[in-house]
């Protein structure tokens, strides 16, 4: 399986990834990262910050936007060269994450792809916004 070659991605093209974030993507995600902040896995020290509950990793939601490049858009062989962020709401326990990019241009010359990346949860409300730049897959020796 391959993803889709620099000649054969389009400005507007989209892809999505949803996904329901549970309690134990939250500790595995710190488990496998050594983040173990207390706003992300200490339900008692999380009421008193002004999130009131205990919130997923930032950097867990944007890893979402990675699974859309490597197995949708552009898909397998994608290498990811730039990533920027900001991270606009939080995500609680129980939120469906949906991550979309969208090929806003392609840079032939240097055989990079520019792309919007951004989180909604379920209510439509913009959590993630930025903008990635990748390198696509080379497409198939003839």
């Amino acid at each position: 399986m391959r993803g889709k070659s620099i000649d054969e991605l389009k400005v507007g093209e989209a892809a999505e990834f949803s996904k329901t974030v549970s309690e134990s993507d939250i500790y595995l995600y710190a488990g496998i990262t050594g983040d173990f902040n207390p706003a992300h896995i200490n339900e008692a020290y999380a009421q008193k910050t002004f999130f009131k509950e205990r919130i997923a990793h930032g950097m867990l939601t944007a890893g979402f936007i990675s699974a859309v490049l490597a197995n949708q858009l552009p898909g397998p062989g994608t290498i990811y060269l730039k990533q920027e962020l900001k991270f606009l709401a939080p995500v609680h326990i129980g939120d469906t994450v949906t991550a979309r990019v969208e090929v806003s241009e392609i840079i032939t010359e240097k055989k990079q792809v520019r792309l919007k990346t951004t989180c909604t949860n379920q209510e439509g409300i913009q959590i993630l916004d930025g903008e990635a730049v990748i390198s696509p897959p080379k497409p198939p020796k003839k």
